[in-house]
């Protein structure tokens, strides 16, 4: 017990020294971070990252909804990216796994306490610091799909929202999964944010609050072409995202033609 707080407190302490002091080795140890994560994951085509809490077991219905959902995406060919954690980030990833020509991706952060790498990962990272972590989970990705969860989850959830509120990221859908969870939490975004003007009556398009895992994965498809446009439309059509993207596409008419 001993060890492991010990272990904690020491990871705390290199975390708040690394950001906190002015030390040039830490800012190289940041950029690190950024870098590496780019060069991994440019190429990796369709994504969906996967949110939720690291605190539910395989036997929770949260675990079997994000293992039903990653299956069904990875069967048409999208990668799935989660925190790299247990709970239904493992469930996650557990359904992606058994699809051999996508990738389980799992983005692990550095906790003492719930946050070790689950078995189900084919392309797994560590990072040092939750900020170029949370960059890369929403920088490669098509879709987030949130599933109830906790702190971590509500700071990605809303991360993301204001991602796409502010145009930093365009084209991507957001899909809350748990509309009996979420309900108060939607009572509270519609009651007091928009009641007050904090935020826009068109605002509330930004995510879709849903139990329907085949509305989540058919919108999904629907949403690639824009996906496409807006990375054409920003210049990006010379990036290895836009190129896997396209070729994703590509390749899917292919196979159909062969069928027909």
């Amino acid at each position: 017990m001993g060890r492991r707080t010990n272990g904690k407190k020491e990871a705390s302490s290199r975390y708040i020294k690394d950001i906190k002091s002015a030390d040039v080795w830490s800012v190289f140890k940041i950029i690190a971070d950024f870098v590496q994560g780019f060069d991994e994951l440019g190429d990796l085509g369709p994504t969906v990252t996967i949110f939720g809490s690291a605190r539910v077991d395989e036997n929770h219905p949260y675990y079997t909804q994000a293992m039903q959902l990653s299956d069904k995406l990875a069967s048409r060919g999208y990668n799935v990216m989660t925190g790299g954690g247990p709970g239904v980030m493992e469930g996650a990833n557990r359904g992606a796994y058994q699809h051999h020509e996508v990738e389980s991706i799992g983005l692990n952060i550095d906790l003492e306490t719930e946050q070790q790498p689950n078995h189900y990962l084919t392309k797994g990272r560590s990072f040092d610091y939750f900020f170029s972590r949370k960059v890369m989970l929403v920088k490669y990705s098509m879709a987030y799909v949130i599933f109830p969860g906790g702190f971590g989850t509500l700071d990605e959830l809303f991360e993301a929202l204001t991602l796409i509120q502010t145009r930093k990221v365009t084209g991507v859908k957001l899909f809350l999964i748990g509309t009996e969870f979420y309900a108060p939490l939607m009572d509270f975004i519609r009651g007091k944010l928009l009641a007050e003007g904090m935020i826009d009556e068109e605002d509330m398009n930004f995510f879709t609050l849903t139990d329907d895992l085949y509305l989540v994965v058919t919108e999904i498809e629907k949403s690639l072409i824009s996906q496409i446009l807006a990375l054409e439309e920003q210049g990006l059509s010379d990036t290895k995202y836009y190129e896997s993207l396209t070729s994703y596409i590509a390749d899917k008419h292919a196979v159909k033609g062969e069928d027909a």
